[in-house]
């Protein structure tokens, strides 16, 4: 098959699209022909040398695809899926290619109403936010969410899902079209974060109260402001290092205000933990996009070889939710 390889860490010119060898699932995994893939900030990352895939995951990037069931490894037989079912999956790695076996916990149906190219922009996003804003900071009804990089996938996906389980959704976001894209999807408040105190814009929207949950890709630079607007009992849920891997602590504003801080990855979670995620998303997202409330947004299809000029596209920060890499 053709893949995706990184010759050595780098820039998006250190992507080459190559002839490597086919994949053969193991026992509990899958072979999916892919159709496409997506392009996530972790990919970045993985390109750049600062984020290998864990042990025994595939060297190529991509965590998650759509595509076609090619075969079923030992162990698979009793599991519901069959050779051809159009599938989504969440990967560890290996999405940049023609074909990935996949762990069979990790496999979703495409949702209704979605086209199967279209489905790569699902699986990792929706487990990200599920597992992240309800799993682990248990937003509920009535509640409000603060997404950072609301014009990201992930920031496009949660304003949609919060929203659509009756929470209220505020962002932030780097351009004026961004913002008002935001909005659209239905965030009740959208801040230039930089040209205004984000911190600030919460409280104001708020009425001084702030907010209950907030979902962060930044890290260190963003701690202190992400505490300040955080509610009595709020919860801070951090996803990403965009802004340093440190900063100082205010414990005796976590203690006044009850305040709690996560930090999460999804990658490297056992298999176990994964495929409970994935149910869940199964079972309580699936249903929001089949009825078409909640939608993945697509900036562009570009086709896998081009995987370098996607990384650039990502990296220059214009694109409004996913990009897609298609085989087709």
């Amino acid at each position: 098959m053709r893949a995706i390889a990184i010759s050595e860490p780098g820039g998006p010119d250190v992507l080459t699209w190559r002839e490597v060898p086919d994949p053969e699932p193991g026992p509990g995994e899958v072979l999916v022909e892919v159709a496409a893939t997506a392009v996530n900030r972790a990919d970045v990352n993985q390109r750049q040398g600062s984020y290998p895939p864990p042990p025994g995951a595939s060297e190529y990037p991509g965590l998650e695809c759509s595509g076609r069931v090619a075969a079923l490894g030992p162990g698979t037989d009793g599991s519901g899926w069959r050779v051809g079912d159009e599938v989504c999956a969440l990967l560890a790695g290996g999405g940049y290619a023609e074909r990935v076996a996949v762990p069979v916990g990790q496999l979703l149906p495409v949702p209704a109403g979605v086209g199967l190219v279209e489905a790569a922009a699902l699986p990792e996003t929706a487990c990200t936010v599920w597992s992240n804003v309800f799993m682990t900071a248990a937003l509920g009804p009535g509640e409000s969410l603060l997404v950072h990089g609301g014009g990201s996938g992930i920031g496009t996906f949660a304003i949609q899902l919060a929203r659509a389980r009756g929470a209220r959704v505020l962002t932030t976001a780097g351009s004026p079209e961004k913002l008002a894209r935001c909005l659209e999807l239905g965030a009740v408040a959208a801040v230039n974060h930089r040209t205004e105190d984000f911190a600030a814009r919460v409280r104001e929207e708020t009425g001084g109260a702030g907010v209950d949950v907030v979902l962060d890709i930044m890290g260190g630079s963003y701690l202190d402001a992400n505490l300040r607007s955080l509610a009595v009992g709020g919860r801070l849920v951090v996803i990403g290092l965009m802004g340093g891997r440190r900063a100082e602590l205010d414990l005796g504003r976590m203690l006044v205000r009850r305040l709690s801080v996560h930090a999460t990855t999804l990658r490297s979670r056992p298999l176990a933990e994964k495929a409970e995620i994935v149910s869940q998303v199964a079972g309580q997202v699936w249903p929001l996009v089949g009825k078409g409330t909640v939608r993945p947004v697509v900036d562009r299809v570009l086709p896998l070889r081009d995987a370098a000029e996607a990384h650039r596209i990502m990296e220059s920060g214009g694109h409004v939710g996913k990009i897609l890499l298609s085989t087709g």
